[in-house]
Order: C-alpha cells, then structure tokens, then sequence
C-alpha cells in the first residue's frame, strides 16, 4: 500500500492509500477521488514523501513509516513553536526577508503553491517543503 498526501486545486491537502501508484491514476482519472473539504474531484499528488507498507501489521516498513510520521509531526510542532505563520503570504514574505526589506532572522512558515516555490527557488531564495501531517492527525 502506498500513502500519498494529495491536494486540489483549492490546495486543500488530505491523504490518500492506494495499491499502487497506477491505482490513484486511474481512481484520479475516473473521478472517483475527492477533497473531503469542498469536494472537486480535481486532485492530484501533492510533494510528499510517500510511505510504502508491505506485509502485515508490524512489519518493519510500518514501523519505519510510522516512525517517519511522528518525527514529521514533531517537526510540524518545532515550527509552529519557533516561526511566524504568514499563511498564503509566504512567496512575499519570503521575498521581502531575502531583499532586506523585513527583519533577516525571522523564521517564516506558510503555503505556497508549487509554481511559487520554483519562482522563489529560481530567485534564489532557499525554501523547504514539508510534507505536513494533516490537521486531524497531528
């Protein structure tokens, strides 16, 4: 089984378990995936890092999977303590940051869509997607 996070075109982020990578194609192209929040079946995968189960319970890549998730959800928690969330302002802020025109060591967090992200890594501008737990899981 695989787990991939997903996102609409709302980028309304979930998660989503599949047999195999072609399963979620074919279930994305049929239409028959959709975005618990405002229901598009316009969904693809979103940047992740997807966890691979094999076997049954407790087998060692569940162990692994799961230990790769809580240290996810510790780092979600190490940001959300330490820096400022300025939500879908993020690219500007960022920029802002970069070009001096707001306070240097101000650590940031917020969303971005992919596009922006290459825009801001094309301007130079070092940034890290993380594969955010969802809300009902954190």
């Amino acid at each position: 089984m695989i787990l991939f996070d997903l996102e609409c075109t709302k980028e309304h982020r979930f998660e989503g378990w599949f047999k195999t990578g072609d399963a979620f194609d074919k279930q994305s192209k049929a239409g028959a995936i959709e975005c618990p929040t405002c229901g598009s079946k316009k969904v693809r995968k979103a940047v992740s890092a997807p966890a691979l189960l094999k076997g049954g319970t407790g087998s060692k890549a569940e162990a692994i999977a799961l230990k790769v998730r809580e240290a996810v959800i510790e780092l979600k928690k190490q940001v959300e303590a330490n820096c400022d969330y300025v939500g879908d302002r993020f690219p500007e802020e960022a920029r802002r940051i970069h070009y001096g025109e707001a306070k240097q060591d101000r650590p940031i967090y917020g969303e971005a869509t992919s596009d922006e992200a290459k825009e801001l890594r094309d301007e130079g501008i070092e940034i890290v997607a993380i594969p955010w737990p969802s809300r009902q899981d954190s």
